[in-house]
């Protein structure tokens, strides 16, 4: 960093982390400045919350933006320290003796004016050195840029789905027991080719079991990949600038050419399958339902909590995040405390949404619905562009393809269960239990809790 810059002008533009002059420079509320891929790599070291390398102050916002100002400052000093260099007795021309003042970009090389002239150079394409130094910096930082959001973007899909795999296998041998349990509750006749579906849902389910390792493993070495030529541009942060130019052609090329081919995110469905006679015999059980009591999402939050779930070894931990986006939820004027009852209630309008049932306990109650025991719920989630099914009590994770346009909802208070159906296709979504735990049943032997339609959309 030798320049006629003062020192301490220098000190204020140095990363404590690379001890060198701040690529992209992002200031923390703390007022403490790092350069930006420096405080990424800082940051993946430690547990969240994120906090200031420098004072351990934590940080709110995590996708901070250049500091304008101070990127202008840097490049100052830059422009000072390269022309120091270039003014040197050992920077000039071998040929014309003149200063190297033109950048080639074809060649890679620094020319003087003379040679930039000449009949080998002057098809080529030139910029005077500073410019194109401050040129390929950008290019840099916007490359690591891009490096660091697709490295992060596999991270969070293998750390979402985590061992999404072995979570496949058991949802498809759930969805074997329930399916046979839907049956025999609705009474319909099990055929031979309904028999042979679930004796081949678990042979699938292995074969699609296999293709998921296969492709974590892809994620997993494209990962490594995308890694390590973000590492090698982290290392072109610190080279002076003369060498910087001669040798960052080759490291964007690599770098665009590992960001392609990208392995698609983990997303394994069921596709949906037709039930002979299902909406004939759902429909004998049909009522109509009004939904006059609505919350504000004032009251309660959903969707921004499911995108918060994340899996970790043995179960989904969740973290609440403060929502503010436009939801509303209300529950239906009527009470079931006993019988079979369907209804079918419109999606399509809504991305994000949630149907199913309530008890009158968690409507005095109020509390979390993602938590709550007295919720029984199928949700729909948008999250960037993929759509993903869930149930409540316990909250997990449905690999079923989303239904459009209507989802109706069997209740069937004497036997305890809760069954989601997608209606344009006739299938079984999910059938859910909804008795209370042993203990419970031996202090209220009725399990007469009166259960209320709820239905919960947002961005319509």
């Amino acid at each position: 960093m030798d320049s006629d810059i003062p020192q301490n002008f220098q000190k204020e533009l140095t990363c404590v982390i690379c001890l060198n002059y701040f690529t992209d420079p992002v200031t923390m509320g703390c007022g403490h400045s790092f350069c930006w891929s420096c405080l990424c790599v800082s940051w993946e070291k430690v547990e969240s919350p994120a906090c200031c390398p420098l004072c351990r102050q934590p940080s709110e916002q995590t996708n901070l933006k250049t500091n304008i100002l101070l990127k202008n400052l840097v490049s100052v000093a830059r422009k000072a320290n390269l022309r120091q260099f270039l003014s040197s007795e050992g920077s000039r021309c071998g040929l014309h003796r003149e200063t190297l003042q033109v950048f080639c970009e074809d060649a890679r090389s620094l020319l003087c004016v003379h040679c930039s002239d000449s009949q080998e150079h002057e098809a080529h394409r030139h910029r005077p050195v500073e410019d194109a130094a401050e040129q390929h910096r950008a290019m840099l930082s916007n490359q690591m840029r891009s490096l660091w959001e697709k490295i992060q973007r596999i991270q969070e899909n293998l750390s979402k789905d985590g061992r999404i795999s072995v979570y496949w296998m058991v949802s498809m041998r759930l969805h074997q027991d329930e399916t046979r349990a839907f049956y025999e509750t609705l009474q319909l006749v099990l055929h031979e080719e309904d028999k042979q579906y679930l004796k081949s849902l678990v042979k699938e389910g292995s074969k699609m079991f296999e293709q998921l390792e296969k492709l974590e493993a892809e994620l997993n070495e494209k990962k490594i990949s995308l890694r390590g030529m973000y590492d090698e541009l982290m290392d072109m942060c610190l080279k002076p600038d003369v060498e910087f130019l001669q040798e960052l052609g080759d490291k964007l090329r690599r770098s665009e050419q590992v960001q392609l081919h990208m392995p698609p995110p983990l997303q394994p469905e069921l596709p949906a399958r037709p039930i002979t006679g299902l909406m004939d015999r759902l429909n004998r059980f049909r009522v109509e339902i009004s939904f006059p009591c609505e919350i504000t999402n004032h009251n309660l939050r959903l969707f921004d909590d499911v995108r918060s779930l994340r899996f970790t070894r043995d179960h989904l931990h969740m973290s609440l995040d403060p929502g503010t986006s436009n939801y509303f939820a209300a529950w239906g004027a009527q009470a079931f405390t006993s019988g079979k009852h369907y209804w079918e209630l419109h999606v399509s309008k809504s991305w994000d949404w949630a149907v199913g049932v309530c008890k009158d306990s968690w409507l005095r109650k109020r509390g979390t619905l993602l938590e709550s025991q007295d919720t029984f719920l199928l949700l729909c989630v948008k999250e960037e562009d993929c759509y993903t099914l869930w149930t409540t009590a316990p909250m997990t994770r449905q690999y079923i393809e989303k239904p459009l346009g209507r989802v109706g909802v069997f209740l069937d208070v004497d036997s305890g269960s809760v069954s989601f159906v997608d209606v344009a296709k006739c299938s079984l979504i999910k059938h859910c239990l909804i008795k209370p735990s042993p203990l419970q049943s031996n202090l209220d032997d009725t399990f007469n809790f009166p259960f209320r339609p709820f239905i919960y959309t947002g961005h319509t």
